[in-house]
């Protein structure tokens, strides 16, 4: 093996010891890629890029739309529209055996739909739901179960910060992810309300009279959901604005519907600010560390030589993809979906493209492997974010609650490598696309 070979397997083991040891992901990707630069062309040239990387992220046009998408999604949840949905939801739905099980994943998804992080829709929605499952003697299994998948829905269901991520990482048209996320969420979001009745019937609490009246009186309260909705995505698909320019129009219009709702004060403004930079600061941090690691994997050549070794393995197209998507998978279950979008997807994508896969089709791919991972064992993020706000629901209940959803998840990968048209067809639709 060539030098490159050997600092690139020093700068793996580097980084997996960095990462073990809770170094934050962005500086341990930045440690290892200067330094592993360093090694290969001398220490100059990698501060260097310590001086321009930074620069060249924070002033990245496309990229601007992550603040705006997080402010968004902290306006919405301090101005208390996510109640507002499990409360439609419950009104509509609570009427089946499950029903409020089944109020809660549209709850999730409808949240999704205007937050864009999965960390974020299932905190909130265990502050919300789980205390009202377990008034109506839901079992803690099927109540952290159904509300750890539904979760998974913030990545998918756009706008999503994942789909921003990659989209940066890969050079994609980030308008175009977002649109084919559109079918998928939906299909999950069904998916997932059979899962419930199908996995947990036998346990699910019987329905409360349905009550029309106060069905139609709950829609009042999620017309801003549908608003923010149609004007963020609507937008995108019609070519009437950018997804920079949507995503501005969106923070603007949470800040002036809570205003306007008394819903959001002077002080919770200013909070949801603070609480919006320091995310987005995080998640500048790590995209800075990431493009610092990119320059490492390029003069170390990884990915060209990853590519070469599975062409040569001779599995074909499909073969090789189940082969990256098994890596995603193990990946997945160790790490949370941040870390496995940044450290895999430049590694893998131009196997990918090399086999004549589109794009927008394997980011889609790749968000449903992040949302098995972010439930599977023996790691799961969106189960140890429950558990951190519900103590007193051991970790092994939740695993036990998921583990039909696991299923679920895996039987939706497999339909959308079988139709890609799934993900692919709205994008072709797309006004300008």
């Amino acid at each position: 093996m060539s030098t490159a070979d050997w600092v690139a397997i020093l700068g793996f083991v580097a980084m997996f010891v960095l990462m073990g040891l809770r170094v934050p992901l962005g500086v341990a990707m930045g440690l290892v890629g200067v330094f592993g630069f360093a090694m290969i062309r001398g220490i100059q040239p990698a501060l260097n890029l310590l001086t321009t990387s930074p620069i060249r992220v924070i002033t990245d046009f496309n990229l601007s739309l992550v603040p705006f998408f997080v402010l968004m999604g902290v306006f919405a949840t301090n101005s208390g529209m996510s109640r507002e949905l499990f409360r439609t939801g419950n009104a509509w739905l609570g009427q089946f055996r499950g029903g409020m099980a089944l109020a809660t994943i549209s709850a999730c998804a409808g949240f999704a739909a205007i937050c864009g992080s999965s960390i974020a829709t299932a905190a909130t929605m265990t502050k919300i739901a789980l205390p009202e499952m377990r008034k109506v003697d839901y079992d803690d299994a099927t109540s952290t179960g159904v509300i750890a998948a539904g979760g998974t829905l913030g990545i998918l269901i756009p706008p999503s910060v994942i789909m921003v991520v990659y989209a940066f990482l890969t050079e994609s048209d980030v308008g175009q992810l977002f649109i084919a996320g559109i079918i998928p969420g939906i299909m999950a979001t069904v998916m997932y309300m059979a899962t419930v009745l199908i996995a947990h019937g036998k346990r699910l609490p019987p329905g409360r009279k349905f009550d029309l009246r106060e069905a139609f009186a709950s829609l009042k309260d999620v017309w801003a959901i549908l608003l923010l909705f149609v004007a963020i995505i609507g937008s995108i698909y019609m070519g009437l604005a950018t997804p920079t320019e949507a995503a501005a129009v969106g923070a603007f219009l949470t800040l002036a519907i809570g205003v306007l709702r008394r819903r959001l004060s002077r002080k919770q403004i200013m909070d949801s600010l603070v609480e919006s930079l320091r995310t987005s600061v995080v998640l500048f941090s790590v995209l800075i560390g990431a493009m610092l690691f990119g320059y490492f994997l390029a003069i170390t050549q990884t990915p060209q030589k990853l590519t070469a070794f599975m062409v040569a393995l001779d599995l074909g197209a499909y073969g090789t993809l189940a082969l990256i998507l098994l890596a995603f998978f193990i990946a997945g279950a160790l790490m949370d979906e941040m870390a496995m979008i940044i450290l895999m997807v430049p590694i893998v994508f131009p196997v990918v493209t090399h086999l004549g896969f589109d794009p927008i089709w394997f980011g889609i791919i790749i968000v449903t492997a992040c949302q098995l991972g972010m439930i599977c064992p023996p790691v799961g993020i969106n189960v140890f974010v429950i558990n951190s706000i519900a103590k007193d629901v051991k970790l092994t209940t939740i695993y036990g609650g998921v583990m039909p959803f696991i299923l679920t998840d895996i039987i939706r990968m497999i339909l959308l490598i079988i139709f890609p048209a799934i993900a692919l067809w709205l994008p072709m639709t797309m006004r300008g696309g």
